[in-house]
């Protein structure tokens, strides 16, 4: 297989994806703005939706994907089909009562998740209705996730990564054409989030059938293969989803803060989104079952060559990117959400957030491309222990720059209580997104440190990064002299920001290529793992 051609074709899937992620949130943010109804929808998608990447798309594909591999490799089709069949059953009895005890449960699901809501009677009643009709979500994506664990292990990459775009139109449809039918407008975005999940599932079943492998669901807990994913997955729910975690936390502290920060960092979250799906996701995606080959083959050379690869084409992408979302954090709230319900202090609100959350981009590609070289090895403890490391220090950061921030806004004047203080100054959220921030960086520190002792620490050649570094520098400059004023952008319609907006991208794009490319890049040092065998 090609790495990099993989990557590239499940990158150019997520591309569609997030363009139509960014229609939906424009439509989204001009039907619905940052109100406490959105803040309560917000809540009631991010439950199931955190709960699909810690299981379904965290722990259970890391712990399945090596395993589906290792049995791919022996070529005896009957007992990969056996695994397929037993695992699925397994998963669906778990998610039958995992998602019946959520809707069951709901509104103390939302007193867990979010405390701030309680004292807003209508906001907490609202926030759970949507959680029960939002909840059955998970059931559906995670055997979406299985499904395209299955097609990206047998080397197909698109279509698994296309899928999601189905989240975003069955939503754009939602709320256009849908949401004044009902008497809470939002109502209509968690049938339109519960009708995706159907849909994601449905468009990969034909694909599996014609590969021979479609899931026949046969419960078996006692099967060798899925003991042993049950064995893996145990550790991998933290090892594979600090960022997630550390992503609730911000829900949990930000509902005790003024109504509209749960959606400022919703939104400063989704931008920061866009490149770490791209590329994060996309390189991790692609190397899991290659770096799982390549250990059941003991390739150490290989294994190691193909880590340092995607770390280098991961700082290439990744650093540009925290830059340039960083330089162009406003103008692109302006240009993208600004109208409507979506206000000019929503839009500064939110642009905050986002450039404390590209302080820790290129840290979160990284986890995404480290973690795999335990998971391929059916290593869980160690990510276990860095994950539970980081995570404690989010939550102490989480507290200790909400404190600060609010501290310097009030003028250390919290004579009405700490909750309304709190609840009163806008800007506090900032200090959840740049805890979550640090937590990666600690994260994706120990990941590398730790993998020193086998042998198998990615090194990244200086003069490269300094290139990039150099690059990323000359980008920023030639942006901020080119692009006008905030105040400027919000004087123009829709077009006049986008065509502004579309000339800062592609400059910034084409200086940053140029520079590196007068610095001695070529695109060929980054086509394939330069220690890779040939064949």
């Amino acid at each position: 297989m090609s790495l990099l051609g993989n990557t590239l074709r499940f990158g150019s899937m997520t591309l569609i994806s997030r363009v139509l992620g960014f229609a939906r949130d424009i439509v989204l943010a001009r039907w619905f703005g940052a109100t406490a109804a959105t803040d309560a929808f917000f809540v009631a998608f991010k439950i199931p939706n955190f709960l699909r990447r810690l299981f379904a798309e965290g722990s259970f594909s890391l712990a399945f994907v090596p395993v589906l591999s290792e049995y791919r490799q022996r070529g005896d089709h009957a007992a990969l089909k056996s695994l397929i069949d037993a695992t699925t059953g397994s998963l669906l009895a778990v998610l039958l009562l995992i998602t019946g005890a959520g809707m069951l449960f709901a509104p103390w699901v939302i007193r867990l998740f979010a405390p701030g809501f309680i004292d807003q009677p209508e906001q907490f009643a609202l926030a759970s209705d949507l959680l029960r009709i939002t909840f059955p979500y998970l059931l559906f994506i995670a055997l979406t996730a299985l499904a395209g664990g299955i097609l990206n292990t047998l080397g197909r990459f698109a279509l698994p990564a296309l899928t999601p775009a189905l989240l975003n139109l069955s939503l754009i449809v939602a709320a256009v054409v849908f949401s004044q039918r009902f008497g809470e407008p939002v109502k209509a975005l968690a049938w339109g989030v519960l009708i995706a999940g159907m849909l994601q599932l449905a468009v990969q079943l034909p694909a599996l059938a014609r590969h021979g492998v479609l899931p026949r669901p046969r419960p078996s807990f006692r099967h060798p293969g899925v003991r042993r994913i049950m064995k893996l997955m145990l550790p991998t729910l933290f090892g594979s989803s600090v960022a997630q975690v550390s992503l609730l936390l911000d829900t949990l502290i930000a509902s005790l803060l003024i109504a509209g920060s749960i959606s400022w960092l919703y939104y400063a979250d989704r931008l920061m989104e866009f490149p770490l799906g791209l590329f994060g996701v996309a390189l991790s995606t692609v190397i899991l079952p290659t770096l799982s080959g390549l250990h059941a083959g003991g390739r150490t050379r290989d294994f190691r060559a193909t880590l340092e690869w995607a770390l280098l084409l991961g700082v290439v992408i990744g650093l540009p990117s925290a830059v340039g979302l960083a330089v162009l954090a406003e103008p692109l709230m302006v240009t993208l959400f600004q109208y409507g319900a979506f206000d000019q202090q929503a839009a500064r609100m939110a642009a905050m957030a986002l450039v404390a959350y590209c302080l820790g981009l290129p840290a979160f590609i990284a986890v995404k491309i480290l973690a795999p070289a335990y998971f391929s090895r059916q290593d869980a403890r160690t990510p276990v222990r860095i994950a539970v490391t980081a995570l404690a220090v989010n939550m102490a950061l989480n507290l200790l720059f909400v404190f600060l921030i609010v501290n310097h806004l009030a003028d250390g004047d919290f004579g009405h209580g700490l909750l309304a203080t709190l609840a009163a100054h806008p800007g506090a959220h900032v200090g959840l997104a740049l805890a979550s921030s640090a937590s990666a960086w600690l994260n994706a520190i120990l990941l590398w440190r730790n993998l020193r002792a086998p042998g198998l620490a990615p090194a990244l050649p200086l003069v490269q990064v300094t290139r990039v570094l150099l690059a990323c520098l000359g980008m920023a400059l030639v942006l901020l002299w080119l692009l006008p004023a905030t105040e400027v952008l919000q004087g123009m319609g829709l077009w006049g920001r986008a065509s502004w907006l579309l000339l800062g991208v592609g400059v910034g794009a084409l200086v940053y290529a140029l520079v590196a490319a007068a610095l001695g890049m070529r695109p060929a040092q980054l086509a394939r793992p330069v220690n890779a065998e040939r064949g």
